[in-house]
């Protein structure tokens, strides 16, 4: 697995964050019928269950917020991947398709609350930092363009910052040539990881056929 540390300035901000990192080879498809038949009935559920005034009381998604702000940004205006996928999902009662490895970590994060981050690891430069974003630092989000990252939660490799919480870049995108996956759950100091976890790992070996599964929890 790839060597993931947490920067000391960002645990000193916050208290209490963890990293749940899952490295594991997947069989890639552009679509899964049967993890998107099993999405969409959770869209229902959700529908069924939650109101978009209570998404930002959710422990998980409270607890990033907090987060951002403790870092210096603003959670309103640069919205956290978990909550802006359930703010779509009761919205417009839908979510993106991407493909089924992408699918399966939105169902993972739409169940949660955890934003997750997911990458193809071998577009991952060496070993790996999370720390805070720098002023003109570059970024390309996917779907976002150029992204200001100042102030906000980043992964960075020895190459440059390639994952946050509000959108992962281009440059490490999972492609149909990944073979290699990369997905990290952020826990910013509220609700359990474990859970998550399991159900991560799960849906990683019904919908990608994933093997080599290696998983660790960085603190």
């Amino acid at each position: 697995m790839k060597e993931i540390r947490i920067c000391t300035t960002l645990s000193a901000k916050i208290d209490g964050l963890q990293l749940l990192c899952i490295e594991c080879d997947v069989q890639f498809q552009e679509i899964n019928k049967e993890l998107w038949a099993e999405i969409q009935q959770k869209v229902l559920d959700i529908n069924t269950e939650l109101k978009v005034d209570a998404i930002s009381k959710l422990p998980a998604i409270a607890a990033s917020r907090r987060a951002y702000k403790l870092c210096g940004k603003d959670p309103a205006r640069y919205r956290l991947s978990a909550e802006a996928l359930l703010r779509r999902v009761l919205k417009r009662k839908e979510i993106y398709q991407v493909n089924n490895v992408v699918d399966l970590l939105n169902l993972v994060s739409i169940t949660s609350g955890f934003s997750i981050g997911g990458y193809d690891a071998d577009k991952i430069d060496g070993s790996v930092e999370f720390g805070i974003g720098e002023k003109d630092e570059p970024y390309e989000g996917i779907g976002r363009g150029v992204l200001n990252i100042e102030f906000m939660p980043v992964f960075r490799d020895e190459k440059s910052a390639f994952g946050t919480a509000t959108s992962d870049s281009v440059r490490t995108c999972v492609t149909n040539k990944t073979t290699r996956f990369l997905m990290i759950i952020i826990q910013y100091g509220a609700s359990s990881l474990s859970l998550a976890a399991e159900i991560a790992v799960e849906l990683l070996k019904k919908y990608a056929a994933a093997t080599n599964i290696e998983i660790k929890n960085n603190k």
